[in-house]
């Protein structure tokens, strides 16, 4: 994800979260117009002595100035107050009792003030509260301006830090995976550092720690519920700090061997030996044993090969030895060995080693040859290699052939023109098959696709 987009959403939250903390601001400070406290004065003097109807009068005309009455009517007798009309609160008729009964020469106060009841189609609270809002709104635009200004400032300046240090830092580290995560985290925390300024200076400081906390809670919520996910992640980010292998390096993991294709936050994908693209996830390969066969290109292999009883052993492993030292895809260092394994039921199990060159040979091949050539001189210098279904070894060393006699073609030779070949039509020229396999890999889908992260300074 790129950085602008990152920012782009910090924008829409800051937004999102002025507009909701608007109402709450204006609202701590200041108080509305018509947020008035109703309390009548103590005493109302009219003059000594005040006749009936000049409490009357007074009090009528103080009624009517008010606004909040509708038809006040106003009776005096004997120095008793009957107060009439119509009142929109029930505060303004406590109010108008009150009044009357601190007024002066007043006996007492009979308060026959009817509160009108609001329609449920009266849209004039709503109508005031809209333009209480629309008043608070276009007072905070000077705010809002010189915050948009700061945060414009804010992202060029992430922007600009965070390619001066992928710059920088894509020449000191080769982990293109690492260097990305950086240059990501410096222009982050500089845009929110932004972000936090604007909320300070609009008086917001509480809501901007709590937008800052809130991030963080769910960056640990997110981890939590995509917790394969983030450890693949990770994996990613130290395999390709470790690098325990490179692309086209032949490595096995899990049991599956295959040639590294590519590395993504996700998966290492293989071309397999069989052609075919192979995702395994990160957090797989970094937990298991990684055997890398390109790391040292000398391979050993080893097959177990029966002689009979009656053979003689070390005449068998020089005869196979020397085919070993004569072939020319074996190594001479590290030597080759032949090496007495184990009993049979009617052989003695030689287990032949030799080292050849992973990198110009298929094992494969070479080991076909390798079987093919001491096979073929074993039969030459009369090694006889039984099969154990045909034949059994009593105590006494003699040998009894299942059937009726032994077979004329159990020590057949080679052909001629086949036998003294190093690699035969079937095993082609000895030679690697990564070449190949990396061609057929290339003709499919690849699984993946995405930014490699291993070294790519290795070639294939």
């Amino acid at each position: 994800m790129k950085i602008a987009s990152i920012q782009k959403k910090f924008i829409f939250l800051f937004y999102f979260f002025l507009c909701l903390a608007t109402p709450f601001s204006l609202l701590a400070k200041e108080e509305g117009p018509n947020k008035i406290e109703i309390t009548a004065p103590e005493k109302v003097n009219v003059k000594p002595d005040a006749l009936d109807d000049e409490i009357s009068y007074r009090l009528k005309n103080i009624l009517e100035s008010t606004g909040w009455f509708i038809d006040p009517k106003v009776h005096v007798r004997e120095g008793v107050v009957f107060l009439s009309g119509q009142a929109q609160k029930d505060e303004y008729k406590e109010w108008a009792e009150k009044l009357a009964g601190n007024t002066q020469d007043t006996v007492a106060v009979v308060n026959q003030i009817d509160v009108l009841k609001p329609s449920i189609w009266d849209f004039q609270p709503v109508i005031k509260g809209l333009r209480e809002q629309w008043r608070g709104f276009l007072k905070i635009i000077p705010a809002i301006l010189f915050g948009l200004v700061i945060l414009l400032a804010a992202w060029l300046f992430a922007k600009t830090t965070y390619r001066l240090s992928r710059f920088i830092l894509s020449k000191k580290i080769e982990n293109p995976l690492l260097v990305k995560i950086i240059t990501w985290s410096i222009g982050t925390g500089i845009f929110l550092m932004g972000l936090y300024s604007v909320f300070h200076l609009m008086g917001l400081t509480t809501i901007a720690l709590t937008v800052l906390g809130g991030t963080g809670l769910l960056g640990i919520i997110l981890g939590i519920a995509f917790k394969d996910i983030t450890e693949n992640l990770l994996a990613s980010i130290f395999l390709s700090i470790n690098n325990p292998f490179n692309k086209g390096d032949l490595i096995e993991i899990e049991g599956i061997t295959g040639y590294v294709q590519s590395l993504t936050i996700r998966t290492t994908i293989l071309i397999s030996l069989e052609g075919n693209y192979i995702q395994i996830p990160n957090a797989t390969v970094y937990k298991s044993n990684i055997r890398n066969f390109t790391s040292n290109p000398n391979r050993r292999e080893d097959f177990i090969v029966g002689i009979g009883y009656d053979c003689v052993i070390s005449e068998a492993q020089d005869i196979a030895l020397k085919v070993l030292q004569n072939h020319p895809a074996v190594l001479k260092d590290p030597e080759p060995w032949v090496l007495v394994d184990s009993f049979g039921k009617s052989t003695i199990n030689l287990k032949i080693y030799f080292w050849l060159d992973g990198k110009k040979h298929s094992w494969l091949k070479v080991r076909s040859s390798v079987i093919r050539l001491v096979k073929k001189a074993f039969q030459s210098n009369r090694i006889d290699m039984p099969d154990e279904a045909r034949e059994l070894i009593f105590p006494q060393g003699i040998t009894v052939w299942m059937g009726s006699e032994k077979p004329e073609g159990a020590m057949q030779l080679e052909k001629p023109e086949e036998a003294d070949k190093i690699a035969t039509k079937s095993e082609g020229e000895l030679n690697s098959e990564a070449e190949n396999i990396k061609e057929q890999g290339s003709k499919s889908k690849v699984p993946e696709p995405g930014r490699n992260l291993l070294n790519q300074k290795k070639k294939d």
